[in-house]
């Protein structure tokens, strides 16, 4: 599914299959809806009726003989090449193993590339994520490489300069822009900035410091008083910042001479082919002094900005909503929208039972809240990332797989730049300590598969709730179909990632949410139940593109979690519990 600017086909007369179809492979059909005809779809069995049959005994409609398979099928991929995308998130370290030694690297990454979009818009093989986020692949002491020894290279673990530039290249022959993960809040104790002034300090033998003697030493935050976060340099009488710990020296982004050195980082990758970076921990850049945080990303959008004019940047300021918001004021393209994200957020408190208005008002006020800081805010919706739980242990009972799926479209279908963390798509547990929620992915069910990491060292063992990827790609009702669908509807249809939303109050309930979202001129419809039980959603009051629902407006999906389809006649939707409907 490679990036493609072209006009959807309209088509009218058939929708997609509500059993998630993936190329022939499904064994569902649809129906279709002409006028007042009832959209439908339904479940085609080893005894299910043939179309001939059918012409028969009524089982089918007309239309219904043409609409053998799913809608989305007959839909052109209208994917615009600007910094609206769907990312995948991924660990190197647990992602792919090339070369057996159990630690993911860099040509693993590559020969799972086309897992993640292989660059062909004939195939439904690839999830069709077109964007790529690489959590820290530097040089570093520890498994995670939050803290980097080296700002111009690639750990060896993961490989060389060499594959990281092959990566680059794979990944534009299929549309995938790339962001690094960029830390500057701190660097490692073994950088060798930090082991130069460390040692200039400890020869000085009492006389005062100077920049010019030694650079470096500007470059962190030294001082003779122990502060709070602060640690010895050993055989002297300095004390050196490190908030987050010892061996991760806080940089003093104040230093002239350090944002030089900055520039240098951001330019040497952004010419090597990099198309953004993902700030790491912003809100720590001047801990406890947020407007300082925001000045620091205006001086470093402006310079990236300057050095590639479409860089993409999106910032980690893990905050409530009412805190993270005015860090769009630096100019930023994003800032992640940690209020829908984990356990305790939006999506997941909406589908274990709190009001679904939660969910429609809060996406509808977005424009209004990051837009007064930034009219060109490009909102960056998340489920999981690496710092969380795993989503799949969100949810326990009958229904925890319907809600597992369910959350997917719900993330997916906000606006902004969508971002997805690798193994989500597959129902991925981990939990409690980082290192549990980093674990490998799950290829397959044989950890000795080819291409299986054995994951960080202190993991615990983490039994999943879903079979692998092995299993679920042959599976057309598993999380992994769910997941490709939704994205693929996400990539046919750009108001969804692109719109700005309206929640419509007067048919939305507690357990259904109705949003309009409008882009360029177009509008499209997305209604969510997010409860258990069947909900008759009335639309026929309802305007999309100016047509009343029901008359002429284009079903776009109709995506269920279980097995009872979705209906809609004469404006009004019979929708199962945890499902969702679009239309245009």
């Amino acid at each position: 599914m490679r990036k493609r600017n072209e006009i959807g086909i309209k088509i009218t007369s058939v929708i997609m299959s509500a059993s998630m179809i993936l190329g022939g492979c499904g064994t569902n059909a649809t129906t279709s809806q002409t006028g007042d005809e009832a959209v439908t779809s339904k479940e085609i069995g080893e005894e299910a009726a043939t179309p001939e049959e059918a012409d028969e005994n009524g089982t089918y409609t007309e239309q219904e003989q043409a609409a053998q398979e799913d809608v989305t099928d007959g839909i052109a991929l209208n994917m615009i090449d600007d910094n609206y995308r769907t990312y995948y998130e991924v660990f190197v370290y647990s992602f792919c193993d090339s070369d057996g030694d159990g630690i993911g690297d860099l040509q693993g990454l590559i020969s799972k590339l086309d897992y993640i979009n292989d660059g062909d818009d004939n195939t439904d093989t690839d999830l069709g994520c077109n964007g790529l986020w690489l959590m820290p692949v530097n040089p570093s002491p520890t498994y995670h490489k939050y803290d980097v020894a080296d700002y111009y290279e690639i750990d060896e673990e993961y490989g060389t300069l060499e594959d990281f530039k092959e990566l680059l290249a794979e990944c534009d022959k299929r549309g995938i822009k790339v962001i690094m993960d960029l830390v500057l809040n701190h660097s490692s104790s073994q950088n060798e900035w930090f082991q130069e002034a460390y040692s200039y300090l400890q020869e000085l033998d009492g006389a005062e410091p100077n920049a010019a003697d030694c650079p470096y030493f500007d470059y962190y935050h030294f001082s003779k008083e122990q502060g709070g976060g602060y640690y010895a340099v050993e055989g002297t009488e300095w004390y050196y910042e490190a908030q987050f710990w010892s061996e991760m020296p806080d940089l003093n982004l104040d230093c002239e001479a350090l944002r030089e050195e900055i520039s240098e980082i951001t330019k040497y990758w952004l010419d090597m082919g990099v198309g953004g970076f993902r700030l790491d921990a912003v809100k720590e850049y001047y801990s406890g002094a947020p407007q300082a945080n925001i000045d620091f990303l205006s001086w470093l959008n402006d310079t990236v900005k300057t050095q590639k004019e479409d860089a993409y940047l999106v910032g980690e300021a893990w905050l409530p909503m009412t805190e993270y918001a005015p860090y769009y004021e630096s100019g930023i393209d994003s800032v992640f929208n940690f209020a829908f994200a984990d356990k305790d957020g939006i999506i997941s408190k909406v589908l274990n039972g709190s009001p679904a208005s939660r969910y429609g008002e809060t996406v509808a006020s977005l424009s209004e809240v990051f837009g007064s800081y930034n009219e060109r805010y490009i909102d960056a919706p998340f489920y999981t990332n690496h710092d969380l739980g795993r989503s799949a242990g969100y949810y326990a009972g009958d229904y925890s797989a319907n809600q597992t799926k369910l959350a997917a479209a719900m993330n997916l279908f906000m606006s902004g730049s969508a971002f997805v963390y690798y193994g989500e798509e597959l129902g991925m547990k981990g939990a409690g300590k980082d290192e549990n929620k980093r674990a490998p992915m799950y290829w397959s069910m044989n950890a000795d598969a080819d291409g299986m990491c054995d994951g960080p060292a202190d993991m615990d063992t983490v039994k999943m709730k879903f079979e692998s990827l092995e299993e679920q790609q042959e599976d057309a009702d598993s999380v992994y179909s769910f997941y490709k669908k939704v994205i693929k509807v996400r990539n046919q249809n750009p108001e969804i990632g692109r719109g700005e939303a309206e929640y419509l109050n007067e048919v939305s309930t507690d357990t259904v949410c109705v949003l309009r979202k409008s882009y360029e001129g177009a509008e499209i419809l997305l209604v969510f139940v997010t409860g258990a039980e069947t909900e008759n959603v009335d639309l026929s009051g309802i305007t999309v593109n100016g047509n009343p629902v029901g008359a002429s407006s284009e079903v776009r999906a109709m995506l269920v979690t279980g097995e009872e389809p979705i209906e809609l006649k004469d404006g009004v939707a019979s929708m199962p519990g945890y499902s969702v409907m679009v239309l245009k």
